[in-house]
């Protein structure tokens, strides 16, 4: 189950479970649509991994399965893609 991580490793904006604005790789390294695509140009700092829409749990489903509370910041590692 995905964690749905509660911000943006790069920037640290929020971006809550229902948002459309969050960007995921392969291992949940998450981030804000603008550091996605303008920053890293698609491509996770962490893993190389393909930057793609996170999906959004249903309302419903998350009383059941909660979003994570854990918040990851890395902005060093986010410098814009060369």
């Amino acid at each position: 189950m995905l964690q749905l991580r509660p911000n943006c490793e790069c920037c640290n904006k929020d971006l809550p479970p229902a948002t459309t604005e969050a960007r995921i790789c392969t291992f949940e390294c998450t981030f804000c649509a603008e550091c996605a695509d303008v920053r890293l140009k698609g491509v996770c700092p962490n893993c190389g991994g393909e930057l793609l829409a996170r999906p959004r749990r249903p309302a419903e489903k998350l009383a059941r399965y909660p979003a994570s509370n854990e918040r990851v910041y890395k902005p060093e590692g986010c410098a814009a893609a060369q």
